[in-house]
């Protein structure tokens, strides 16, 4: 599990947006996202570099905070 800081989401379509475009790259993966506290938290067989290139392909800035 890591969790990504990540600029730019403020709504509902946007927890959507990059839920449904990390899943499309790995189905089983899991994702949370806390918007209060722009975070995703991604349980998945990618690799870090390749989350953050989903990420960014939405249009939002995204770092790796910590792996849990």
């Amino acid at each position: 599990m890591q969790i990504y800081k990540v600029q730019g989401m403020t709504c509902g379509h946007c927890v959507r947006a990059v839920t449904t475009a990390l899943q499309a790259r790995d189905p089983a993966a899991e994702v949370r996202v806390d918007l209060g506290a722009g975070e995703v938290q991604v349980d998945s067989r990618l690799a870090v570099a390749e989350v953050l290139e989903v990420i960014g392909a939405e249009g939002y800035r995204a770092s790796l905070a910590e792996e849990a």
